[in-house]
């Protein structure tokens, strides 16, 4: 049955111009778990699936190939396989002979689900897959192939560059990110959950706009209830989401997570020699290795100090649930309760690095309601450390606009209109000026406050406030 799908509209036109190619299409689809990959394909795709296999996490071949049986058996039912095939390239084998027994008109979609699983070591899938597609599927203009897997990394490496017999044969590739506030809202009310803006932005900022999460919200609950049932209860649909995220997606995950750890650390982020130096975690090309897999997967980003060399590029923690769990949720017991915990020191400060991520996957929006959609921008963060000269100082959002001007973005989550008081203002007026001293003397400068309810109005707004971003704005589809 074809569900609503919310959301993803550049992603439908990319699907719906496959459909109506007259050429061969090799979709590779990629993200990270939970994301509505598999949703997606199933749901648009609906009236033209003529075949779809998954693998199976932790599975060997000989699980994989049975499984695939079964699907031939399933799809194809009047060319029934008693044996499962004894290696991959018998398994495309029966698959040709399924599809050429297919006489209907149009498009064809062939689904294959969790690439990375169904290619278990020494297995041969890929070079199989690849053979199939070179010979046969290639041949046929009604056949649209799509693979998907949720290991980004992989896709990447194994499916997009590949040097063998995919080499260039991708004629599409979609990464599916999470939902943006927009869409969590929208899917939210699709489901007639009727939350607040601000705790739209809330549970945004535990979620990350990952749908499966979404997903677990019951109607008639309050935000609170959500939060403690989701994340808190022993049965909550997150309560092991972390250990699983993680060892699902990457082999020897432990290296991931003592990253992920460390990062969680430092709302700045961190070097990799930073990284290298908390002694935790593996040395060399080991760690770049770990860092691409992260970056690539969306759970970590890597940005560029505002004119900084590439091997000071800082690393932050980008995953909002993974934030939230290694700030709340480990080592947690029956006492932990979400209203309890909201009236905490620990609780405030994650809520400035939060909102600080959520502005980071909303720059779209922020340039909208700037009004320079129109203007290349690159955001980027600026940190100087204190010296006997001079106090330290920290930017945590630029926006480096390519008509030479700055907008210094000071993003400020609260419950109420901020205020910026004397000793603010002082601490403002001392981040411009160092910001300024690095700088070149062409450079215009404009300070921007995005805020929940905006900045209260007195003489230090007047004085220095050039552009006010509420949360409103972020909620645009921009």
């Amino acid at each position: 049955m074809k569900h609503t799908i919310i959301g993803r509209i550049a992603e439908m036109k990319i699907l719906e111009q496959l459909l109506k190619s007259d050429r061969p299409e090799l979709l590779a689809i990629y993200g990270r778990r939970r994301v509505g990959k598999t949703y997606l394909i199933k749901n648009y795709y609906a009236g033209h699936l003529t075949f779809s296999c998954s693998g199976e996490c932790g599975g060997n071949t000989r699980t994989q190939l049975a499984n695939f049986q079964q699907q031939l058996n399933t799809w194809f039912p009047a060319n029934r396989q008693l044996q499962p095939p004894a290696n991959w390239q018998q398994a495309f084998i029966m698959l040709r002979e399924c599809f050429d027994a297919v006489k209907t008109k149009g498009k064809k979609v062939i689904f294959f689900d969790e690439l990375p699983w169904l290619d278990t070591h020494k297995s041969g899938f890929l070079s199989a897959f690849g053979y199939f597609w070179n010979i046969y599927l290639s041949d046929r203009p009604d056949i649209l192939a799509v693979i998907c897997g949720s290991a980004a990394s992989w896709m990447i490496k194994k499916i997009v560059n590949n040097k063998g017999g995919l080499h260039n044969r991708i004629t599409q590739r979609i990464r599916l990110l999470p939902f943006t506030l927009k869409e969590t809202k929208d899917y939210l009310q699709h489901r007639n959950i009727r939350f607040s803006d601000y705790q739209v932005l809330q549970l945004y900022m535990v979620t990350g706009g990952i749908p499966h999460y979404l997903n677990a919200i019951k109607r008639g609950e309050s935000l609170h209830q959500t939060i403690n049932n989701t994340c808190f209860a022993p049965n909550g649909l997150l309560a092991d989401e972390f250990q699983n995220l993680y060892a699902a997606l990457f082999t020897n995950y432990e290296k991931h997570v003592h990253v992920i750890q460390a990062l969680a650390k430092k709302n700045k982020g961190l070097t990799r020699n930073e990284l290298l130096a908390t002694g935790d975690l593996v040395t060399g090309g080991g760690l770049t290795a770990v860092l691409e897999e992260l970056t690539e997967s969306g759970f970590v980003e890597k940005t560029e100090p505002f004119d900084k060399k590439k091997k000071e590029s800082l690393y932050r923690l980008a995953d909002e649930f993974s934030l939230f769990y290694l700030r709340f949720m480990r080592g947690k017991n029956s006492k932990n309760d979400w209203l309890t915990i909201s009236k905490t020191g620990k609780y405030i400060a994650w809520c400035g690095y939060a909102f600080e991520n959520v502005c980071m996957k909303h720059i779209p929006q922020i340039k909208k309601a700037l009004g320079i959609s129109g203007i290349s921008v690159a955001y980027c963060s600026w940190y100087r450390a204190g010296s006997k000269q001079a106090d330290g100082a920290q930017i945590d959002l630029l926006l480096d606009r390519s008509d030479n001007t700055i907008h210094i973005c000071e993003v400020k989550f609260n419950i109420k209109q901020f205020v910026i008081d004397k000793r603010y203002n002082q601490l403002l007026q001392q981040k411009i000026t160092a910001f300024r001293e690095s700088i070149s003397p062409g450079k215009g400068l404009l300070l921007a406050f995005i805020t929940t309810y905006g900045v209260a109005d007195n003489e230090y707004k007047l004085q220095l406030v050039d552009n006010e971003i509420r949360m409103g704005s972020l909620f645009d589809g921009a």
